[in-house]
């Protein structure tokens, strides 16, 4: 792999740190549960974005079966806290 690839892709991770970063602290400050479904899905999205960008960068391909994981893990979370909003009303 090419070293401007590898920086290119060390550019987009930081950037994808910090996309969660922002998702985690919106995610502790919202009320509504229309910014929660959104900001744990944006947490999935960037967390498997993540994790692609780490298996491409370090060639390892059981990352992506991890990374495949975290977006059915935040799929199920989202009709969990659907279902439960539901229930409550």
């Amino acid at each position: 792999m090419s070293p401007l690839l590898i920086n290119w892709l060390l550019g987009a991770l930081l950037l994808l740190v910090g996309v969660i970063a922002v998702a985690l602290l919106r995610l502790m400050l919202c009320r509504s549960l229309t910014d929660q479904i959104l900001c744990i899905q944006l947490l999935g999205i960037g967390g498997t974005a993540m994790l692609l960008l780490m298996a491409t960068l370090l060639q390892q391909p059981a990352l992506i079966d991890v990374a495949l994981l975290l977006v059915l893990l935040a799929a199920v979370m989202v009709l969990v806290i659907t279902r439960r909003e539901c229930r409550d009303e």
